[in-house]
C-alpha cells in the first residue's frame, strides 16, 4: 500500500466523519468510519519527516497551511457546536484558548519528533518532546496531546530498510503495541470525562474503528504512489467551508 493510497483513504474517511458532524449533527456511523483518518495522516506525517530533503521548508508550508485552515476549521466547529474555546485564568487573567486545526498538531509533532531526534541528550530530548505533547493539549489543538503523541510513536517505532527484516517485524510489533495502548488510553480518559454514555455503544465502537487504521499502516510498503504534494492542504480547508455552507443553506 502505497502512501498516496493511505492519502485517499485518510481524505475519504476524513470526509465521511465532518459529513457526519456538519449535516447529520449527532453521533452515526460516519464518525465512526471517520476514525480511521486520523492514524493515517499522523503516520504520513512521520514518514514526511524522514523523508523530505528540507524540514525548514516543510514546516513553514505546514505553518502557512495551518494559518489558512484555521477560519475555515472555526466555521465548520460553529456548525455543530459552540464550545469554539475553553477559557484558563492566569494570575486572575481569563484567556480564551480557541480550537487550532490539524496544521498545528501536526506542527507542534514535528518539533517533538525534531527534539527527541536531535537532541544528544536522550533523556532530555525525551523529556522535551513530552513537554510539546503537554503543550498540545494547552493550546486546544485538533486532536490534542494524543495526535502530538501517536505521530511520535510513529517516528520512535519507524522501520528502517538497513534493519533486518527480523528486527524491523520486531519494531512494527511494538509500534502495534504502543499504538493500541495511546488509543485505548485516549478514548478510556474521554470515556471518563463523560461516564453517562454507554462505552458499549459509543466509545467501544470508536476505539475499534480507529484500530482499523492499523491494518493499512501495516500494509504500507515505503513507496509514495502518484505524486499528489498538495492535495490534503487543498482538499482540507475547501471540503471544511463547503461543509460549512451545506449546512447554512439546510439549517438557516
Amino acid at each position: 500500500m502505497t502512501s498516496f493510497l493511505l492519502k485517499i483513504i485518510g481524505i475519504i474517511t476524513m470526509l465521511c466523519d465532518h459529513t457526519g458532524d456538519a449535516i447529520l449533527g449527532s453521533f452515526s456511523i460516519l464518525n465512526l468510519i471517520g476514525r480511521i483518518a486520523f492514524p493515517l495522516f499522523a503516520f504520513q506525517i512521520s514518514q514526511s519527516y524522514i523523508h523530505t530533503k528540507n524540514l525548514k521548508r516543510f514546516m513553514f508550508r505546514l505553518l502557512i497551511f495551518a494559518l489558512i485552515a484555521q477560519l475555515p476549521f472555526s466555521l465548520f466547529l460553529s456548525t455543530f457546536t459552540s464550545d469554539l474555546y475553553y477559557s484558563v485564568q492566569v494570575f486572575s487573567v481569563s484567556f480564551n484558548i480557541y480550537s487550532l486545526n490539524i496544521g498545528f498538531t501536526m506542527l507542534l509533532a514535528l518539533l517533538a519528533i525534531l527534539a527527541y531526534d536531535k537532541i544528544s541528550n536522550k533523556p532530555l530530548g525525551i523529556l522535551t518532546s513530552l513537554l510539546i505533547v503537554i503543550i498540545a493539549q494547552i493550546l486546544n489543538v485538533d486532536y490534542g496531546a494524543f495526535g502530538v503523541l501517536l505521530i511520535l510513536i510513529f517516528y520512535i517505532f519507524r522501520t528502517q530498510p538497513s534493519y533486518s527484516k527480523k528486527k524491523n517485524t520486531f519494531i512494527k510489533v511494538l509500534m502495534n503495541i504502543a499504538f493500541l495502548i495511546v488509543v485505548f488510553t485516549y478514548y478510556f480518559i474521554r470515556y471518563l470525562q463523560a461516564p453517562n454514555i454507554s462505552i458499549i455503544e459509543f466509545y467501544l465502537p470508536l476505539v475499534l474503528f480507529t484500530y482499523i487504521s492499523l491494518l493499512f499502516i501495516n500494509f504500507y510498503n515505503g513507496k509514495q504512489g502518484p505524486k499528489v504534494k498538495y492535495l490534503f492542504y487543498i482538499f482540507y480547508p475547501v471540503h471544511l467551508l463547503l461543509l460549512y455552507f451545506i449546512n447554512y443553506m439546510l439549517f438557516n
